[in-house]
């Protein structure tokens, strides 16, 4: 498998390739993501829901968080945004290996217009994945 961390695809889709599973590494990123005051919303197990319902699906899960000091102001400014707010993370296998994906912040304050201040609400997601896949 080439190795895709930090790769963008044309989509605005950052990836970055983790050593641990997919239960380690949403344990890790749910972890990293309190320790910095952020809050978890919610996390989507869709590979427990296609499997409940008796179908195939690789590991699959969605970690949905943020923190309402943060995107709120995002939101105030460009109320779409609320769109791809809170940020997310995909946490899947990909034949085997782990990859983090989650969509460019470049891409997110593009889409909504948002000025320098408001963009580096959103940019933190980049280091968080960092510091998951280090």
């Amino acid at each position: 498998m080439p190795d895709t961390s930090g790769m963008e695809s044309d989509a605005g889709i950052i990836t970055k390739v983790s050593s641990d599973s997919v239960a380690d590494a949403v344990d890790r990123l749910t972890e990293l993501i309190e320790s910095r005051g952020m809050k978890v919303f919610t996390i989507i197990d869709h590979s427990g829901e296609a499997n409940a319902h008796g179908l195939e699906l690789r590991d699959t899960k969605l970690v949905i968080f943020g923190s309402p000091t943060g995107g709120t102001p995002v939101m105030v400014a460009s109320p779409l945004a609320a769109l791809d707010l809170p940020l997310k993370v995909l946490v899947w296998d990909d034949d085997g290996h782990t990859s983090i994906s989650y969509t460019d912040p470049a891409v997110l304050s593009a889409r909504h217009h948002l000025t320098e201040d408001l963009a580096a609400r959103l940019a933190g997601i980049g280091p968080l994945t960092d510091a998951l896949v280090a």
